[in-house]
């Protein structure tokens, strides 16, 4: 699976996890020069608390747009070290 935004892959790994129609990438298979920490967090009550980062590629900013939970509860325990995108991350083959 790939992660793309810009028109660059930012993710891209065979072994995703999906939770909620959404996959989760490996740490390893994130491409970290694209990813600046964010400030926001939101709370899932069967996962925990989640954090975000903010997409930079080209100069272009998508706040936000990956999110990932640092100590999830046990039953999301799986997707420890994984990420996920949204707001115009396109998931692809």
């Amino acid at each position: 699976m790939k992660a793309i935004w810009n028109n660059q892959i930012i993710a891209e790994s065979n072994d995703t996890i999906v939770v909620e129609n959404n996959h989760y990438f490996p740490k390893n298979s994130i491409k970290e020069e694209f990813f600046k920490p964010s400030a926001t967090h939101t709370i899932c009550p069967w996962k925990g608390l989640a954090s975000y980062y903010t997409i930079e590629v080209d100069g272009k900013q998508n706040p936000d747009a990956a999110w990932y939970y640092p100590e999830p509860k046990v039953a999301a325990q799986n997707i420890a070290g994984y990420t996920a995108f949204w707001k115009g991350v396109k998931i692809t083959e």
